[in-house]
């Protein structure tokens, strides 16, 4: 384990990753999963809510070639990173060998609607029972959403299983989201971004090559200029940062 500025990395080869990833689904308790990278890092400075609700939750993944400098600053070495949209797959696959039921949680604005993900989902793993609802962000941000009892309809009987919860609304609201609707009904919750994008298509992934050495992000770039500040904030101001940061 690493805390980078304050938030903490679990430190686990792939094959530690999936195994405590089987474990969670083999138990009839809440845990949630953060596939933590230097945007979350520098969000989690300014939020003091975000950066609790990820250093409480049962395993922080990292992803994004940033997080393995910033272990090379602390002298240390990070055994693996682990994308959003490759631990999803994985998870999936779990799923349906084991007959877990899953909920997708998706942006009302995004670019794929939960029905699209789900669609795309089901041409690799087709036995997987998955339902979902699409989410306006401004609605589930308010205090209101946050103190309902049963935001998610877990306890009704009359609603599909949902042993695990997938949501794309990105940090630090996906955060917020599951945090607002855990309840022992779901064995596992990750917030995955922008994964759905990728598994329908709306986006493409970087080629395997950029991916290997850490260029997602320069892909990313050119697909979608508009996302230049993320870019340079997790590019340039996180390595700054870490940099100059004292801790150990």
């Amino acid at each position: 384990m690493q805390r980078i500025l304050g938030v903490r990395i679990d430190n686990l080869n792939r094959r530690e990753i999936l195994e405590k990833t089987a474990f969670f689904l083999s138990e009839k308790k809440f845990h949630q999963i953060a596939t933590v990278g230097p945007e979350f890092v520098l969000l989690a400075q300014k939020d003091e809510k975000f950066r609790d609700i990820l250093n409480r939750c049962d395993l922080n993944v990292a992803d994004g070639v940033g997080i393995w400098f910033a272990f090379i600053r602390y002298f240390s070495f990070l055994k693996t990173r682990f994308t959003g949209v490759d631990l999803m797959m994985k998870i999936l696959k779990m799923a349906e060998k084991r007959g877990l039921g899953v909920f997708l949680a998706a942006r009302k604005d995004g670019l794929s609607s939960w029905k699209e993900t789900r669609d795309a989902i089901l041409k690799i793993y087709p036995k997987l029972n998955i339902a979902g609802e699409n989410y306006d962000i401004s609605v589930i941000a308010s205090e209101a959403w946050q103190s309902r009892a049963d935001n998610f309809g877990i306890a009704s009987s009359q609603t599909p299983r949902k042993d695990i919860l997938f949501c794309n609304f990105g940090a630090p609201h996906q955060e917020y989201f599951i945090n607002s609707v855990k309840n022992d009904t779901i064995r596992l919750a990750m917030g995955v971004g922008g994964s759905f994008d990728f598994l329908t298509g709306k986006i493409k992934r970087a080629p395997k090559i950029l991916r290997r050495f850490g260029f997602e992000w320069l892909w990313r770039l050119f697909q979608q200029p508009n996302r230049w500040k993320r870019i340079f904030r997790a590019a340039v101001v996180f390595p700054i940062k870490v940099i100059l940061c004292r801790e150990k």
